[in-house]
């Protein structure tokens, strides 16, 4: 199976999180208040930095995004089906669901059949493209 490298997918989630960012009030966006559930994407980090939320969830991750085309569409179909399933707002459940996939350690779909302590960097940011485009009902 041929891997494709999500980095298209991945510059244009984070040129999304910059943009959704941007508002008409003129209030600096660095002064707003989000909580951590709610926040629809994490900044982007450097090369090598991890992003973690104030609840010490994992957000972002400065690798390129790396998952087949196969492993990131099940990832991002099972992060939507957890996030329908929640109701509301999927933008509000992006983070609840990288706590989940966190803090259980286990595998399946939304982390390639691997648990997230197993996951490369590259990978573990594949899975957070994943979930911002399942927040976005951007899967396929």
């Amino acid at each position: 199976m041929r891997r494709f490298p999500l980095r298209a997918v991945g510059a244009a989630v984070a040129g999304l999180a910059l943009l959704s960012g941007c508002s008409s009030d003129t209030e600096p966006a660095e002064t707003s208040t989000a909580t951590p559930s709610s926040s629809a994407a994490a900044a982007p980090v450097a090369p090598g930095e991890v992003g973690v939320s104030p609840g010490g969830v994992t957000t972002a991750v400065g690798a390129p995004a790396e998952s087949t085309e196969d492993d990131y569409f099940q990832a991002c179909l099972a992060a939507r089906t957890w996030m329908d399933e929640q109701g509301g707002d999927p933008k509000t459940q992006i983070e609840p669901f990288l706590e989940t996939l966190q803090q259980e350690d286990s595998s399946g779909p939304a982390t390639f059949d691997s648990r997230w302590s197993e996951l490369t960097p590259g990978q573990q940011s594949a899975v957070i493209v994943a979930v911002e485009a399942a927040a976005d009902a951007l899967c396929g």
